[in-house]
């Protein structure tokens, strides 16, 4: 039977710190977005509206001039201080730049401690398991945090998957949003990922993914959190796009379907090893 699932009350009587990492294709899409949800909730009275903070390491290449927000004359400088500034620039905000990965062992809460970040929704763009298994880590256990927006794709098709982490804030009940995670272990199983090398040419990138799926995921994940933020509640917590057939389909809100799908997951994987 499928369900509905009502927003954590305190992020509409607060300004919600969304923490987004990684901003490569994907996330450079949602990080672009997400004044526009920003401006969306103050119009509509919520009090404080959306803080950002963007982190991710890597420096600016000319092959991610060619489909990722960047000039040339931006080669060599950090993609997070160039968005954020960017941004902060054009639409006159505060938001924040962390110029490194997340390391393993961070945690990620509502409120500072020592080096570790805050925020209330995480949104995930990774690109290798390593990566997307440290944001799953960060956000077990003792973490605070409310949601964890996790996507991923490859070179025409992916997913984005609102979770709410098993931790200190959201504790065991049949309808919690089960994560990417716990949805599809075999993402976040860095034994699985391959060289992580990113492409050296224009052309070698644009085979490995095409130049649209990162914004048409991107643009799906917005809508549903502006669904959530709008209305108080979604009744779809995900959906999969493939862009070489034009299919899209939802994740429903259903612990009977989520079973079937960990389950599913769970022998394909068996299947890869053996």
């Amino acid at each position: 039977m499928e369900e509905t699932h009502r927003i954590h009350p305190e992020l509409l009587e607060r300004q919600v710190r969304v923490l987004v990492v990684g901003c490569g294709g994907t996330g450079s899409a949602i990080v672009a977005g997400l004044p526009y949800l920003h401006q969306s909730l103050v119009a509509r009275g919520h009090p404080g509206g959306l803080h950002v903070t963007v982190v991710d390491g890597d420096t600016i290449s000319p092959t991610n001039c060619v489909r990722q927000p960047f000039a040339r004359a931006e080669v060599g400088l950090n993609k997070a201080v160039v968005l954020v500034n960017r941004l902060n620039l054009f639409w006159g905000l505060k938001w924040e730049a962390v110029p490194v990965h997340l390391r393993p062992g961070t945690f990620i809460s509502r409120s500072y401690s020592g080096d570790d970040l805050r925020a209330h929704i995480a949104v995930g763009c990774v690109d290798t398991r390593a990566a997307r298994a440290a944001i799953r880590d960060a956000l077990g256990k003792w973490s605070t945090v409310s949601y964890w927006l996790d996507l991923g794709n490859n070179a025409d098709s992916g997913q984005f998957i609102l979770g709410e982490p098993l931790n200190e804030r959201n504790r065991r009940s049949k309808l919690r949003l089960r994560t990417a995670g716990e949805l599809f272990p075999e993402i976040v199983d860095p034994t699985l990922d391959d060289d992580g090398q990113p492409s050296c040419s224009a052309a070698a990138a644009l085979e490995r993914q095409e130049p649209f799926i990162n914004s048409t995921l991107a643009q799906h994940a917005l809508a549903l959190l502006a669904r959530l933020f709008r209305y108080g509640e979604i009744s779809y917590h995900g959906g999969f796009i493939n862009l070489a057939t034009g299919a899209t389909s939802v994740l429903r809100i259903d612990p009977q379907y989520w079973k079937r799908t960990r389950r599913v997951s769970r022998r394909n994987s068996e299947l890869r090893q053996n």
